[in-house]
């Protein structure tokens, strides 16, 4: 029984030397959340703002989720100047909704992107090809994705925003639709590898190479994005809107990523097999990030995230029976401090419910249930992290 003891008191000394500091990382990110910009509001244009804004949504067999974006797109006022929708030669329609949207708002225009060039991804070609074709008398360049919905003062907030604040690129985090039993559980605890490794949003990150970004919504000072040669830093990323705002924060801009939940809703993939496969392979940022960088963010992923619940469940059902002494034993600190983070993981689930629309879900209170997906989703980071897709919205990359 003593050397059963001994064995199981040096693992715990191991696994808290492995947890003790980046438990520390992950509460000095956490303690910053008080300071965060509140999420920004919609508003009404002001006449300054005249066509100040080209928009650019690049497009790949996305009929099943347009709508919503193209009818969100003609609310927005005077401030918008151009949409630009780059079609990558869609065979599902697509250009056929758009041109309709045409006919109803005529600043929509359809073009078709030049054949992707080798070394680059379709996305960011796409996004390229609409700076190149946007107009130069735009203050603001704005990227969207084809599956979000934006509200009718998204445009007008985030461009005031931008410029009270002074930030040459800023981006928002959206609020999620759920719709079905297995995302709403997976789906926030993918969401959560990127909150333990990020500061909060709203929080400006002072050290360029942990910027984060959403390309879902991505604005950007057009004399900014010239002067970077559009995407041309992030051709090859996965991960460009990433890629991008830390190339252009490392070279003294200023870098923004707010809380959108109030102006912007996603619904991005259909069911918990597409967010695995489709989000999943994008989520460790390995384009975005140093080999240094990306090691940590693993490290600090199994700490804080992968091991409480496995950690809690050996303790309960497959440790020895542990005598309490009057002095704190290894097992019993180990035991302690992941019940702790599972109190903090908890408190992160009811922080970022605001951030999920729940309303027409299935099966919602398994919402509730997503820190038990949390193992699963720090393994769905370890995977794409030894990858290289091969294949990304149809498209095949060799």
């Amino acid at each position: 029984m003593d050397n059963a003891l001994t064995v199981e008191s040096a693992i715990s000394l191991f696994l808290l030397l492995i947890q003790v500091p980046a438990t520390a990382i992950l509460l000095s990110r956490l303690l910053k959340g008080p300071r965060r910009h509140p999420p920004i509001e919609p508003q009404q244009p002001t006449p300054e703002l005249v066509g100040s804004v080209s928009v650019v949504v690049p497009t790949l067999n996305e009929v099943l989720r347009i709508s919503p974006l193209l009818a969100g797109l003609s609310r927005q006022s005077y401030e918008v100047r151009e949409i630009i929708v780059v079609d990558s030669k869609s065979q599902d329609g697509t250009p056929d909704l758009v041109k309709a949207a045409q006919q109803q708002d005529p600043r929509f225009r359809l073009i078709t992107d030049d054949p992707l060039p080798s070394g680059w991804v379709g996305r960011p070609w796409a996004l390229h090809n609409g700076f190149l074709h946007s107009s130069e008398d735009s203050q603001w360049f704005m990227g969207l994705d084809a599956d979000i919905q934006p509200d009718p003062g998204l445009i007008a907030g985030l461009v005031k925003i931008a410029e009270a604040q002074g930030y040459d690129l800023v981006s928002l985090s959206p609020q999620f639709i759920l719709k079905y039993p297995g995302e709403c559980w997976l789906q926030p605890a993918l969401l959560m590898t990127l909150l333990y490794r990020f500061d909060p949003a709203g929080i400006n990150t002072e050290q360029p190479e942990r910027v984060m970004a959403n390309g879902q919504c991505f604005l950007c000072r057009r004399s900014v994005l010239a002067a970077v040669g559009g995407y041309t830093s992030a051709r090859g990323s996965f991960c460009d809107d990433v890629t991008l705002a830390r190339n252009i924060a490392a070279q003294g801009f200023k870098v923004g990523f707010l809380d959108g939940a109030k102006v912007l809703k996603v619904r991005m993939y259909e069911g918990a097999m597409e967010t695995w496969k489709e989000w999943g392979r994008s989520l460790d940022l390995k384009d975005a990030s140093s080999s240094a960088q990306l090691w940590g963010d693993l490290w600090l992923l199994s700490a804080v995230q992968g091991l409480p619940l496995l950690v809690v469940l050996a303790y309960l059902f497959v440790s020895l029976p542990l005598p309490f002494p009057p002095y704190p034993t290894p097992p019993l600190l180990l035991l302690g401090l992941n019940l702790f983070l599972l109190v903090i993981r908890f408190a992160m689930l009811l922080a970022i419910a605001p951030s999920y629309d729940r309303k027409s879900v299935k099966g919602g209170w398994l919402f509730w249930l997503s820190p038990l997906a949390d193992p699963i989703a720090v393994l769905r980071i370890f995977l794409s992290a030894f990858r290289t897709p091969r294949e990304w919205r149809g498209r095949k990359y060799i």
